[in-house]
C-alpha cells in the first residue's frame, strides 16, 4: 500500500506504534518496561554527589538515581528539576539533564527563556508571520520562557497552535512550583508510545487504531523482518546489524556483485538505508560500520550520502568519521530502548 499509515495496537501489555511508508516499516514506538524511566519524563530530584573531573552530578530519583552532566553550581542535597533524556544500561544511573523541554505537536516551551520563535525549516515569510502571531499568546508574552513553534504548525489551524501554547506555558509554570520539596518525585510522566507517535509523526494518510490493525497490516512480520541481523541490499549485496556490549557493529558485503563499482554501490545502499534501520532497531552509542572495500577516492561522495541521509533523522547522529583501519565511526543519542529488549521472547 502507497502511502503513510500509522497502526496503533499492543504487544503483550505494551502500547506499539508502527509507522508503515509504502509498505516498508519506517518507525515502530513500543512502551517500555514498568518502572523504567520513560524518556521525557519530568522529576523533582536531589543532588546526591559530585563526579569530580567529570563535571557532572549524581541525583537522587524515587526509584535508583540519574546522572546529570554539567552539574557545576550544584551542592548535595540540593532539589532540583531534571528530565530523562534517554535509557540506560541495567546497572546504570539514567541519563537526566536539567534543561527542561515540553513537546507539543506543534510548539515547544522551554523554562530557560530564549523569546518566541519558529522553526527554520518553515521558509514561507507569511507562514512564519501567521505562526508567530498564534504563539503570540498574552501568556506566552508574558511568561518569560521560550517558546517554538514546531515545522508540523504549519499545518495546524491557529486556534490549536494557540491553545497548545497557553497549555504549556501553564504546565511549565506549575513544574517550576513544585521544584522545591523534601525528596525526590515524579511531576510529568513521558509520553507512551500512541501520544508519541501522534505528536511526532504529524498527520497520516490512514490512521489504522482498530483491535485488528496488526493483523490488517501484518505489523509482526515487519517487526520481524527488522529485527533480523541480515538485511538484503539491491544488486545482491547485504549488510549485518549486530549490536554488542560495546557498540553496534555493521558489516557490509557485495555478495555476488564482482564488478568494479560493486563497494560503492553496495556503501552508498547502506548508507541511505542505515538511518531507517537504526531508528526501527532503538540503537544508539558507538556504532563501527566495516564497509565493503572501496577506493579512498570515492569516501568524500560516501560521506555525502551519509550526511544527507541522517539530516532529516529525528534521533541526534554525529558522524565521526574514519578510523586508520578503515571503518567509519557514528555516534548516536540512545534515545531508545533497542527493538530486541521490547519484543516479547
Amino acid at each position: 500500500m502507497k502511502g503513510r499509515v500509522v497502526a496503533l495496537g499492543q504487544i503483550g501489555a505494551r502500547r506499539t506504534a508502527a509507522l508503515i511508508v509504502d509498505g516498508r516499516l519506517d518507525d515502530v514506538l513500543i512502551d517500555g518496561p514498568e518502572n523504567t524511566p520513560v524518556s521525557g519524563a519530568i522529576f523533582r530530584a536531589i543532588c546526591d554527589r559530585p563526579l569530580k573531573g567529570q563535571g557532572g552530578m549524581i541525583v537522587r530519583l524515587p526509584d535508583g538515581s540519574g546522572y546529570l552532566r554539567g552539574g557545576k553550581g550544584l551542592r548535595p542535597g540540593q532539589a532540583i528539576l531534571v528530565q530523562v533524556t534517554g535509557y540506560a544500561e541495567a546497572g546504570k544511573a539514567v541519563p537526566v539533564t536539567a534543561k527542561i523541554v515540553l513537546k507539543g505537536r506543534s510548539v515547544i516551551v522551554t523554562p530557560d527563556g530564549g523569546g518566541i520563535n519558529v522553526s527554520r525549516a518553515v521558509k514561507d515569510e507569511e507562514d512564519r508571520l501567521r505562526i508567530r502571531a498564534a504563539i503570540d499568546t498574552e501568556k506566552a508574552a508574558t511568561s518569560g520562557f521560550g517558546v517554538i513553534a514546531r515545522t508540523a504548525a504549519v499545518a495546524a489551524p491557529d486556534d490549536e497552535i494557540s491553545i497548545e501554547t497557553d497549555d504549556l506555558v501553564d504546565l511549565t509554570r506549575d513544574l517550576l512550583k513544585d521544584q522545591d520539596g523534601g525528596k525526590p518525585e515524579l511531576l510529568l510522566d513521558g509520553p507512551d508510545a500512541h501520544m508519541l507517535a501522534w505528536r511526532e509523526w504529524g498527520v497520516p494518510d490512514l490512521l489504522a487504531d482498530s483491535e485488528t490493525a496488526f493483523e490488517d497490516y501484518d505489523v509482526s512480520s515487519l517487526l520481524d523482518e527488522i529485527s533480523a541481523a541480515r538485511v538484503a541490499l539491491p544488486g545482491g549485496g547485504h549488510f549485518f546489524v549486530e549490536p554488542t556490549r560495546a557498540l553496534v557493529a555493521i558489516d557490509v558485503n557485495t555478495g555476488g556483485d564482482t564488478s568494479l563499482a560493486a563497494g560503492l554501490k553496495a556503501n552508498i545502499a547502506v548508507a541511505r538505508e542505515l538511518p531507517r534501520q537504526l531508528r526501527c532497531r532503538g540503537l544508539g552509542g558507538q556504532i563501527t560500520i566495516d564497509f565493503a572495500p572501496m577506493p579512498k577516492k570515492d569516501r568524500r561522495q560516501l560521506e555525502h550520502v551519509l550526511k544527507a541521509a541522517f539530516r532529516t533523522d529525528s534521533t541526534d547522529t554525529a558522524l565521526a568519521g574514519w578510523t586508520p583501519l578503515g571503518n567509519f565511526e557514528l555516534q548516536r543519542k540512545r534515545e531508545r530502548l533497542p527493538l530486541t529488549d521490547c519484543l516479547p521472547i
